[in-house]
């Protein structure tokens, strides 16, 4: 029997789960559905965000800034992931809304200033990557030359008291982590496991509804990793998402289009998931029945 290569790639069993679960049709007292999300005092026309990435300028001359311009004409969240302090200045002065997220640098002096300065340019939340603390091999990541450490509860609980913007924490995929949040007093996480930086990873939708159960609508939680259509969207907010960052998906239009392609994208897979929406009796993206999900 020949060795399957592709064996324990998270990214290729996330997408199969995906695949795997199915949508129950409701159409009797449908309704047209609104996909606004209301989200720390903003309201935007879809729950589909950019994903917190980094590094675009080798996808499109200034990719992260081309993306927020798209973002705001598309009526999203736009989130950025590493980048020097300049280029975060130049993605808010866009006007798009933005959610600033931070490595977990060892030097917590470095956190404490990033968050300073997404508070300066005006995000609207900020927070910190968790699951960049370790590289695959076991050991303290390393990011462009820059050493990384995994934060401690106390930690989470001082970077929360240090801004007055709402704290997020990026890379939760487990129930242990969900109780910690809320502990520290986070007002956001997001489901993730980085595009598979380890194999076998959990799909984050597969335990999404046991940390939804956990969470129980005290804070908003988002979900990344392969949302690559309208319908993985709809499938994890039916099962307790209030948003969903798209990454990948968005790189060729980016690289094609830049800005026009970024928003063409999102508003092409925001009307797939007011399409699902409204062909399951749900009026809103807070009112989706998650008994709609099957599993194959």
């Amino acid at each position: 029997m020949a060795e399957n290569v592709n064996a324990g790639d998270s990214a290729q069993i996330t997408r199969d789960y995906f695949d795997s679960l199915l949508v129950e049709l409701r159409y009797i007292d449908g309704v047209e559905p609104s996909t606004k999300l209301e989200l720390y005092g903003e309201i935007f026309e879809t729950p589909l965000m950019f994903a917190a990435l980094s590094h675009l300028d080798r996808v499109y001359p200034k990719g992260m800034v081309e993306s927020a311009k798209g973002m705001k004409e598309a009526g999203g969240v736009m989130w950025a992931g590493m980048g020097d302090e300049k280029e975060l200045e130049e993605i808010t002065a866009t006007g798009a809304k933005t959610i600033k997220i931070i490595k977990p640098y060892a030097d917590n002096k470095d956190i404490f200033k990033k968050i300073e300065h997404a508070e300066k340019c005006g995000c609207i939340a900020v927070g910190i990557d968790v699951d960049h603390s370790f590289n695959g091999q076991g050991k303290f990541d390393v990011v462009h030359d820059l050493q990384m450490r995994p934060k401690t509860l106390d930690e989470i609980r001082d970077f929360v008291k240090s801004t007055k913007l709402p704290f997020i924490i990026k890379g939760v995929l487990s129930e242990q982590d969900t109780w910690k949040c809320l502990n520290a007093g986070v007002r956001g996480i997001v489901v993730s496991h980085h595009h598979g930086r380890i194999d076998y990873s959990l799909p984050p939708l597969q335990i999404l509804p046991k940390i939804a159960k956990i969470v129980n609508k005290q804070i908003p939680i988002f979900v990344d990793c392969g949302i690559a259509r309208g319908m993985d969207a709809f499938k994890a907010i039916a099962l307790g998402a209030v948003a969903v960052g798209v990454g990948r998906t968005i790189m060729e239009p980016l690289r094609t289009e830049g800005a026009g392609g970024v928003t063409k994208t999102i508003q092409s897979m925001t009307a797939e998931l007011a399409g699902a929406m409204a062909s399951t009796c749900s009026p809103d993206i807070y009112h989706v029945d998650p008994n709609v999900i099957w599993h194959k």
